[in-house]
């Protein structure tokens, strides 16, 4: 009798969703870790980011404070978020038509850059600034030029590794 496959293995979106996932396990922020993860059409992964300091700036020299008032106390001044360090590190030419999985929904600037790479599709697994400006511009946009956007379902299973 020839045996059959596995029936458990897990979907590409689940995989997909879970190098994002890792990738924001690299993070330093002690804040919020979002990880990015862009996709081909045929379902080869182009990309990885997280958010972080850009590269050669010290994570020892710079500031991590979301509070501080100035330029020299506050990381918004610095960091890169995990999207848009996603699109810069591809090498590979275009990422016209291609999908992105993110951790967290992206913010305004990082829509402006998925928009203007070509990507079309945005799979996020949280949206905890939705009320925020910045997001509701993020929409606005990613609707306006018709950038699918579509909420991560949970399959409720869970990995356990040792790393």
């Amino acid at each position: 009798m020839k045996e059959k496959k596995r029936e458990d293995y897990i979907s590409w979106d689940q995989y997909f969703m879970g190098v994002a996932a890792l990738s924001a396990m690299r993070s330093k922020d002690p804040n919020t870790q979002v990880g990015a993860c862009i996709v081909s059409p045929d379902n080869k992964i182009l990309s990885m980011g997280y958010n972080g300091f850009p590269v050669g700036c010290s994570d020892d020299d710079f500031p991590w404070s979301r509070d501080g008032e100035g330029y020299e106390d506050n990381k918004y001044f610095y960091s890169t978020h995990s999207e848009l360090n996603a699109i810069l590190n591809y090498r590979g030419g275009s990422l016209e038509g291609c999908k992105i999985y993110v951790t967290l929904f992206p913010c305004n600037e990082c829509a402006k850059a998925i928009i203007q790479c070509g990507i079309k599709e945005i799979v996020y697994r949280e949206d905890k600034y939705a009320d925020t400006d910045g997001v509701k511009a993020s929409k606005k946009m990613l609707d306006a030029v018709g950038v699918k956007y579509t909420r991560y379902k949970s399959s409720g299973k869970t990995i356990e590794m040792e790393l």
